[in-house]
């Protein structure tokens, strides 16, 4: 047995816990440089706010319909989904963090009535934290998941599904005859793994719903699609394929990129830009314990903005690999330098850290004549240093501690992203927490 616990609309529930005047107003969360909705909350929904509208399409609903928009408040999202997840992890004896707002628990062992052991979770993680949460369980993984749908489903647009199942919806404590009412009512795309292409495949084959999928033959789907297809149906029937992962795999490759808040047209702000991007990658470099054997730096202009184009990236290679920001910095840097030219208003630029091994690989000597300053062993900064960095800047927030590279942390960036409707970090900076007086 497995259980999905979900956030529902996670950075708008976020953003109503301290500003409880949202709640029953249409809300929407807006993408970096405030340009498409990310997070819509119900009331927005109402309204056709369709995901990913670009807000320039969708605000005038805030005269007509009193819409309010936000800018992402990823630090404080961030924050409140660890919190959560804290609390949620005392559901079962296993679990693995999906994503910011989903976390798969293994309900294997657990004694007990689970349909009232998930309402007694979903009552907590909403008094603690103040999330609204809906709790779908299954025999597998793609079962919960798919009950963890028809529980906001059913809690949102009761005519669809049973009233009884929204909130916490268990598949497995269903009828075989109710099962098979719930899951003809599912559309085959609400199954996870379907996508838009493969959805309008298996449509065309006469599979429209989710029980139309269990009851296809998983050997014939799996000549067609591949065995990822046939998983998905195995699970369906009840048979687990796929694996809790409590932890999550390295990342074969990390990149850190942005679109400037607005046009950048001289190369100091580009090295501030693409020194701080190389920073924050390196931080997840030493996250995962990796170290990377390529830097690929990239810039480019706008295609939806009048004048000159241009788009150029650069891959350098190091000698020996590295997680020491100082040196990922510097090439990056190095490669911006390369392939700058002059004229452009550039819109974008990014890093990215390829050739990822784990921090135990050791490189041999150099062979002569390629002891430059950029892979000489006097260069590469000690770890401890590192750790120190990654500590401060973790207590007391990213970007406490940079590279001068970087420029002025107190400084407005010409570069920084567009966030016009930032909310504060309540639970991260001391100068943003909420003060309640008499």
């Amino acid at each position: 047995m497995y259980a999905l616990i979900d956030g529902n609309n996670f950075y708008v529930s976020c953003e109503r816990i301290f500003r409880p005047s949202l709640n029953a107003c249409p809300v929407v969360v807006l993408s970096n440089n405030d340009g498409c909705a990310i997070a819509r909350s119900n009331e927005a929904k109402a309204l056709g706010v369709a995901m990913g509208a670009p807000w320039f399409k969708i605000q005038h609903l805030q005269e007509s319909a009193g819409l309010v928009a936000l800018s992402a408040n990823f630090t404080l999202y961030g924050d409140i989904s660890q919190r959560m997840m804290t609390i949620a992890a005392g559901l079962g004896p296993q679990q693995e963090v999906y994503s910011i707002d989903e976390s798969f628990v293994s309900l294997t062992g657990v004694r007990g009535d689970l349909i009232k052991r998930a309402q007694t979770m979903r009552s907590r993680i909403l008094q603690w934290i103040g999330i609204p949460t809906c709790i779908g369980m299954g025999e597998t993984k793609t079962l919960a998941k798919l009950a963890n749908h028809i529980a906001k489903t059913a809690e949102r647009k009761p005519g669809l599904y049973p009233t009884e199942l929204a909130q916490v919806c268990s598949l497995s404590h269903l009828s075989a005859e109710r099962l098979k009412e719930v899951l003809q009512r599912t559309d085959v795309a609400e199954v996870w793994g379907v996508g838009r292409r493969i959805n309008a495949q298996l449509k065309d084959m006469g599979i429209e719903t989710a029980w139309d999928l269990r009851a296809s033959s998983a050997s014939a789907l799996r000549a067609r699609f591949g065995v990822v297809m046939e998983r998905t149906v195995k699970e369906l029937q009840g048979v687990a394929c796929i694996d809790l992962e409590e932890w999550p795999a390295n990342k074969k490759e990390i990149a850190c990129t942005r679109s400037f808040g607005q046009a950048v047209v001289s190369l100091e702000p580009l090295i501030e830009a693409v020194s701080e991007f190389a920073s924050r990658a390196a931080e997840k470099l030493r996250r995962q314990r990796s170290l990377s054997g390529q830097v690929l730096v990239f810039i480019r202009t706008s295609p939806f903005r009048a004048g000159p184009q241009y788009s150029q990236s650069i891959t350098l290679p190091l000698l020996r690999p590295t997680a020491d920001t100082a040196t990922l910095v510097q090439a990056a840097v190095m490669g911006l330098q390369l392939i700058y030219q002059g004229g452009f208003a550039f819109a974008k630029a990014g890093v990215m850290l390829l050739d990822l091994r784990d921090e135990g690989f050791e490189q041999g000597e150099l062979p002569l004549g390629l002891e430059t300053s950029l892979y000489t062993r006097e260069n590469q900064t000690p770890k401890a240093l590192m750790q120190a960095l990654d500590q401060i800047n973790q207590r007391y927030g990213r970007g406490t501690l940079a590279l001068a590279s970087s420029g002025s942390s107190t400084k407005k960036k010409i570069w920084s992203m567009r966030q016009e409707r930032l909310t504060p970090r309540y639970t991260t900076a001391w100068a943003d927490m909420p003060v309640a007086r008499a």
